[in-house]
């Protein structure tokens, strides 16, 4: 289990129970993540890696008859305190889907969509933050002179690294990634790699992925979950070379799942 001081730890889960109408999803769930780092978390499917990254922003809540015990805690504070603002609290904590979801607008619309609805009236800063954004996603050479054009037109690489830049622009701390590249190709893949690997110098990213090749190559830190239960977490280097669980090793080796 991986061992972290307590000024580098991002988010923590303490006791976490969650539960879908009567069907429990996640068990007693304790763990770290680390500031700074790309954490992954992997596993069969329906194992509760979705549901547990949806813990760390809330999005489990809008689900009816579903229930949390335990707690979520960002920067040591838990987000499940009735005087937390949910609002604010997801543009700190940004989400990315499985498949790209950009609005029916404009690409630099999509970008600036945040920044509007935080009542930000300063076109200058709009056109800065935009542009910077899409820098930092590693997509402005392929948009900078058609920012007007439909989202749409773009291609489901371009699309997720447009999301990207649309929970960029509003500032977030922690970026969430749920399975984000597994409808695309593998070079589109590689440059959303590449770019999680530019990003967490600013921001602390967690990423649910189903492809093991992934998980080794971009992250820093790998999380097995199964059956709803952490069953091992450990650095990459270590949970891939040196699996302690049984469980963990037959996944990884492709004997199971």
């Amino acid at each position: 289990m991986v061992k972290l001081e307590k000024n580098n730890v991002k988010v923590e889960f303490r006791g976490v129970n969650f539960c879908y109408n009567e069907e429990q999803i996640l068990f007693n769930v304790d763990f770290k993540v680390p500031s700074n780092r790309i954490t992954a978390l992997i596993g069969p499917s329906g194992c509760g890696k979705s549901t547990l990254i949806r813990c760390i922003n809330r999005m489990n809540e809008v689900i009816p008859m579903s229930r949390m015990d335990g707690q979520v805690l960002y920067n040591k504070e838990n987000i499940y305190d009735k005087h937390v603002d949910v609002v604010e609290l997801r543009r700190r904590i940004g989400m990315v889907f499985q498949k790209p979801n950009p609005f029916p607008m404009s690409i630099f619309d999509n970008v600036a969509y945040g920044l509007r609805l935080q009542n930000v009236k300063d076109k200058s800063m709009i056109r800065e933050t935009v542009k910077e954004s899409l820098v930092k996603a590693d997509l402005w050479v392929e948009v900078k002179d058609r920012l007007d054009l439909s989202a749409f037109r773009l291609s489901g690489g371009q699309q997720q690294r447009l999301c990207i830049a649309r929970a960029l622009a509003v500032n977030p701390d922690v970026i969430l990634l749920d399975e984000p590249c597994s409808a695309l190709d593998p070079i589109a893949t590689a440059r959303i790699e590449s770019l999680l690997k530019k990003l967490k110098k600013e921001e602390t990213i967690v990423i649910v992925t189903h492809n093991m090749h992934q998980a080794r190559r971009i992250s820093d830190y790998t999380c097995y979950l199964f059956g709803g239960k952490i069953i091992e977490y450990s650095e990459t280097e270590e949970i891939f070379n040196n699996p302690q669980n049984k469980l963990t090793k037959d996944y990884i080796s492709g004997e199971f799942g």
